[in-house]
């Protein structure tokens, strides 16, 4: 049987096992099946591929986008330029990283986006950060990165002033913040400097509106969330998955 499956950690809402089932179910696929593969240590992946010598194909989520890519050495070329992945193609003991992140954020965010957003405030360092930076740099979109602690091409929070969120009209939230059941945190911004010319994107798919996409609307801003983003990867990884 073919199988299919995520890591990350602790896969307590796992949107793709739902969803690859009934794609799997609903499109009369025989012979395959999804599985959710929490893992508590990136260190257990080995085994997992050994458990499973069945499997074609790996989402790959928090925390590992990252960490995972030490026990692959064929990688994509956008995943060369970004150092995180989000999708593993299985081959045996052949494995090809690749980051389908970057698709699916791109034709999500290109919905909304009009020409007077031209430079952005990209909350959040890891994986899913670097797919939206590869994003905005193709696109010719200046980016400040913020962090918890100010780094070399990072600002803090605490750095955010009203200049910033005045020539920072987009602001993309690429943390887990405000993502179910922690529905009650956002990120520490300044959110009343906001104004009806800002647009918010939040990779966070649920809820729906998310806190940080909340007072966003309160002041107008244009507002969108991750959930097409999610879908567009999940059709990517499964043709990458599929493929040759």
């Amino acid at each position: 049987m073919k199988t299919y499956g995520i890591i990350g950690y602790p896969l307590t809402h796992s949107f793709s096992q739902q969803y690859f089932a009934e794609k799997i179910a609903g499109e009369g696929i025989e012979d395959a099946a999804f599985h959710v593969f929490p893992l508590t240590s990136i260190e257990e992946f080995p085994v997992l591929l050994n458990e499973h010598p069945a499997l074609k194909g790996l989402a790959v989520t928090i925390p590992y986008k990252e960490k995972v890519l030490k026990y692959i050495s064929n990688l994509s070329e956008e995943v060369r330029q970004i150092g995180a992945a989000n999708c593993i193609r299985v081959r045996g003991d052949e494995l090809k990283a690749f980051n389908t992140d970057i698709i699916g954020f791109e034709r999500s965010f290109l919905k909304k986006i009009q020409p007077e957003h031209k430079k952005a405030l990209i909350l959040g360092t890891g994986g899913a950060s670097k797919a939206v930076q590869y994003v905005l740099k193709k696109m010719g979109i200046a980016f400040l990165v913020v962090s918890r602690n100010a780094a070399v091409d990072l600002i803090s929070y605490a750095d955010v002033t009203e200049t910033i969120i005045s020539d920072h009209n987009i602001i993309i939230n690429s943390t887990p913040l405000g993502m179910s059941p922690a529905e009650d945190t956002c990120p520490d911004i300044p959110y009343h400097l906001l104004t009806a010319d800002h647009y918010l994107y939040d990779l966070v798919y649920a809820p729906a509106k998310t806190l940080f996409l909340q007072k966003g609307e309160e002041r107008g801003a244009t507002i969108e969330n991750g959930f097409e983003m999610l879908l567009i990867q999940a059709e990517e990884n499964w043709r990458i998955w599929n493929e040759g």
